[in-house]
Formats: C-alpha cells, structure tokens, sequence
C-alpha cells in the first residue's frame, strides 16, 4: 500500500488505459470501467491534507517536486473528476474503437494527476498528457473536418503547456522554488507598477487558453462538436474545469478576473441562440457556466470559492448529461442539427426526460444541484456590494435558460416533427445518463453532502424564501420571453449556415491576408531580381568593354603618359609625408 500511495492519483487509469490494446476489443470497454472504479476508490481513501499524509515531496536536479498534493481544494476535483470518468467509461461500453478507451482513460487520469499537482513541473507534465491523449478523442471522428479541428485543438493545448513550462522555469530563476500556490496578492494588476510577475502572467495565460477565455475560446467550439459521440463527453469533464482549478489555486482574488468572467457569461448566449448544431450550443453554453466560475475565482472570498467549486462540481455532471443526451440523438438519428430534428420525444422518452433533468439543472431550477451551487457565486457576488456584476450573472442566468434550459430539448424532442422514427439509446448509455440526471436530483435536495466538500467551513442556506422566488421569477420571465418570441416569429430561425466567431480573424482573414502580402512580396521579388540583373548585365558589358583591347584600360599607354602618373604620384606622396 505505501508503494501505491506514492504514485500520483489517477495513475490506473494512465497506466492501466495504456495497455488496454492487450486486451480484446470486447473486453476493452468493460476495462475501462474497471480501471476508473478502482482509481476511484483508490482516491477516496487518500487522506486530506490535516487528515493524514497527503503531500509526497522530493528533490530532482536541485528543485522539492511535491508530485501529490490532495488537500481541500484538489479533493473535489478529484472526486468529480472520478465520477465523470465512471459515468463517460458506462456511456462508451457499446464503443468498440481502441484508440477512444485508451485515450480517454489516459485523459481523465492526467487531469486527475494535475489537480493534484504541488509543483509547476508535474502540473505541466500532466497538462500536457491531457493535450495529447484528448486529440485522439476528436480524431476518432475518422472525418477530414475532425483531423483539421483536431490539429488546431493540439496546437493551441501545446501552446498553453509551453507557456506553462516558460512561466514554471522563471519563477525557478526568480525564486529557486517550482511550488505551485498563489502567484498574486491583494492589490496587484495586470499592468502598472503593481502588475504581477513575468512568471504569473506566462502561467494566467496558459490557464486562460485552457480555460477558454474571450478570443481564446474558438478552440472549443472547433473541436468539441466534431469529437465521437462518447468522445465528447469525456472532453466536457476535464480540461476546461482542470482550468478552473488552477485558477482558484493560483490567481483567487484576482480583480481582473471577474471582469473577464462577466465577458465570458454574456458573449456566448448570441452565439448559442443562433446555433443550429446542438453540440456546438452546448460548447457555447459551457463557456457560459465557465464565466461563473471565474467570476468567483475573481472575487475570491470563501463564498466565492466555495461556489466556483461547487459550481464546477455540478456543472462537471449536468453538462456531461447534456452532451449524452444529445449524442444519443446523434448516435440514433445521425446529426445534432436543429433543423433535422424534433418529435423524437415519441421514440426516445427516457433521454428526453434525461435531457429535461440536465436543461433544469443547467438552469438553475431549485431542487436540482445547478441552483445549489450557482447561487453561491451570485450571493458572494451581492456580499462583496458589487451590483453590477450582480445584475450581469442575473442576466446571464436568463440566457442559459434560453439557450440550453429550452433550446436543447425543445428542438431536439419537441418543436416540429421531424418523422425520424429511431430506436430509444442503448442501454448503457441509458444506465450513464440515469446516473447523472439521479446526481442532478440528490445533489439539488442533499446539498449539504456537497457543501461538505468544499474548501472552506459553509454557512450558506440556498433554499431562502428570496432566493428561490427570485430564481423562479427570473425563470418564468425566462421562458415567456422565448415563448412570445416564438409567436412573434423574431426569435432567430433555425437554418443551415456558418455562423462566424472570432476564429474567422486567424482561420479566414489572416491567411487570406498573407496570401495577399505573399504575393506582393513575390511581385517585388521579381520586379527586383529583372532590375538588380538587368544593372547587373549593364554594369559587366561596360567592364568587359573597358578591359578588351579597344578598351581604354587594355589599350597601349604611351611613356610619356606613365612618367607623368609617376611624378604625380610621387608629389602627392611628399605634400602627405611633411604636412
């Protein structure tokens, strides 16, 4: 047991998901599961910081690497992040491809591994494994669109672990010390004299690619719609709530964050609303819930991060159900397009219910766990007397309901009839979703199992007769306002189209752009190269003139005239010699 307590958490699943292809492609799912259950077990028995020995330090080359570290804020994480993988292993036990059990056990076990990370070495190792064994995850897709969406996925994952690892080696210059622990202090900004360090601004910037920031967000909406059908519910669970952990690990109460985590609430709600693919609606969604979480990683009070915590806890099973649910539709029927669905309540009740019960909860409906954990954020946001980001979480609440409370189900199983008459989901992926939607339910009613959690001691009650009044009228004002849209005929058409993001500047724009210049460059190049030669030709004719024997330098130079040069010569040389 000592030697087992000395590996990393998670580590079953990396080992055990590597050798999965000794096995038969029939037993591999069935693996899987296996490995993410005793990794799951393994970790609740792992005592938390102040319990018992959780912290496994040693040196390398001069620098403490703390490789374990399990205390009240990775706890959660890692726990959540075990259930993601038990319930995404039951959703995938129909899927008989190598490559998805592999790389899904290996990604889940290095984000495992990461959130319990001490040091900013092995938190990179970790974060880099989970760049690369989730690529294949969308590459399993076996699409042209997927590879493309995959290679830009992997560069931009690679890119946020090489500013990681340049952020860890100048701390380590700056401070000898690699310790992964709170980069800022009250106070400090990102500019000016009090801005934080070169250090922390390379590790901000790694965790807000991986956090999927404004304008650092496209890599989400590109990669996760045109994962496999289980793939990407097991990209919905790890890197991005990863991210949310590092953030709350190392920039808590950081001011800037809760302006950026407003931004992120509201900028994807217009996006998802005129979305016709559900997945990608879903991923425009998730940025939403993520802008909670940074919003109260920002705030940084124990409220705040007792919700940013909870919040991600939650959000981590809510949204994986969403995802099931619509790729058990994907699976069954063969597209996620709102245009090519509806009526499929007749033919798929269980997953519509299952849908129901993860729309209420991403909504935030009382007695359902989004709206035990949300309202934290909210509520810390009201403590700390800031109205204004107060009102733009409220706002933000009624969008979710728009976009992914009403919209998801609503096109996908209701809305017009669509004809499709399918089969309901296999079975397990029934059994997966019965899971979440049943944690959606306990985690909403026995909120305090939840609260017990939490980083920090709670004394919060949610279910006041002002909170759940306000959430419901925030809901029902919610709902009749898609309803009278609908009627109205102005809520946005579903129809077939690309609608543009930021992306269109690097994947349109700046390519277009360089083709462009390149072509200017080339036409300069030539026009160049035809006058540089052409001066070139010139220049060697009128040498090659002078030299022949007509030439004035290669004809015959009578001795007069060398004497003369002689002489001249010799004067000029005296006047230097005795001035």
């Amino acid at each position: 047991m000592n030697l087992l307590s000395a590996l990393p958490p998670g580590w079953p699943m990396i080992v055990g998901g590597v050798i999965l292809w000794l096995l038969p492609k029939r037993a591999q799912a069935g693996g899987a599961l296996g490995l993410a259950i005793l990794s799951g077990l393994l970790f609740w028995f792992t005592p938390v910081l102040g319990d018992g020995e959780t912290a496994k330090t040693f040196s390398m080359l001069g620098a403490e690497l703390q490789p374990i570290r399990v205390d009240s804020l990775s706890r959660p994480f890692g726990l959540v992040f075990h259930i993601a993988a038990i319930v995404s292993a039951i959703y995938a036990l129909h899927v008989r491809d190598t490559r998805q059990h592999i790389a899904g056990m290996v990604y889940a076990g290095a984000a495992i591994g990461a959130c319990c990370a001490g040091d900013l070495m092995t938190l990179f190792v970790f974060w880099e494994l989970t760049a690369i064994s989730s690529v294949f995850l969308v590459w399993a897709s076996d699409t042209p669109a997927a590879y493309r969406a995959g290679m830009r996925y992997l560069i931009v994952q690679v890119g946020s672990g090489v500013l990681l690892l340049t952020g860890a080696i100048i701390q380590y210059v700056e401070t000898g010390s690699l310790k992964f622990d709170l980069f800022v202090s009250e106070g400090q900004t990102l500019f000016g004299v009090d801005a934080i360090s070169p250090a922390a601004w390379c590790v901000l910037i790694a965790f807000a690619i991986k956090c999927a920031f404004p304008l650092l967000h496209n890599w989400l909406q590109d990669s996760y719609p045109k994962a496999t059908v289980t793939g990407t519910v097991f990209l919905s669970a790890f890197t991005t709530k990863l991210a949310v952990y590092s953030l709350a690990r190392g920039f808590a109460g950081f001011d800037p964050l809760i302006t950026v985590g407003c931004i992120m609430t509201l900028f994807p709600i217009i996006f998802a609303v005129i979305e016709n693919d559900l997945r990608r609606v879903l991923a425009y969604s998730l940025n939403n819930q993520l802008g909670f979480m940074v919003v109260g990683v920002g705030i940084g009070t124990e409220l705040a991060i007792n919700g940013t915590v909870a919040h991600a806890f939650c959000h981590i099973i809510y949204k994986s159900l969403l995802f099931m649910s619509v790729g058990a539709v994907l699976f069954r029927v063969g597209t996620a397009k709102a245009t090519e669905l509806g009526g499929l309540h007749k033919s798929m009740p269980w997953t519509t219910a299952f849908c129901m019960i993860g729309a209420g909860a991403i909504s935030g409906f009382p007695l359902l766990s989004g709206f035990v954990s949300k309202s934290m954020i909210i509520s810390a946001a009201g403590e700390e007397h800031m109205f204004g980001v107060w009102i733009v979480l409220l706002i933000a609440s009624a969008g979710v309901m728009e976009h992914s409370g009403i919209k998801i189900p609503f096109f996908a199983f209701f809305a017009h009839d669509s004809g499709k008459r399918v089969k309901e989901a296999p079975w397990n992926m029934l059994l997966a979703m019965s899971i979440a939607a049943f944690s959606c339910v306990a985690l909403g009613i026995a909120y305090p199992l939840l609260y017990r959690l939490l980083p920090f001691d709670v004394d919060y009650h949610p279910y006041t007769i002002t909170h759940v009044v306000t959430q419901l009228q925030l809901l029902m004002f919610a709902a009749l306002a898609f309803v009278a849209l609908m009627k109205s005929g102005l809520y946005p058409a579903e129809q077939r189209a690309v609608n543009l993001d930021t992306d269109w500047v690097y994947r349109r724009l700046i390519p277009k752009a360089t083709r462009g210049g390149q072509v200017a460059i080339e036409l300069v190049d030539q026009t160049f190269r035809h006058d540089f030669l052409l001066t070139l030709r010139s220049g060697l004719r009128m040498v090659q003139r002078s030299f022949n024997v007509n030439g004035w330098i290669g004809r015959t130079w009578s001795t007069s005239t060398m004497a003369f040069w002689a002489a001249t010569l010799l004067a000029i040389s005296l006047v230097l010699y005795y001035t």
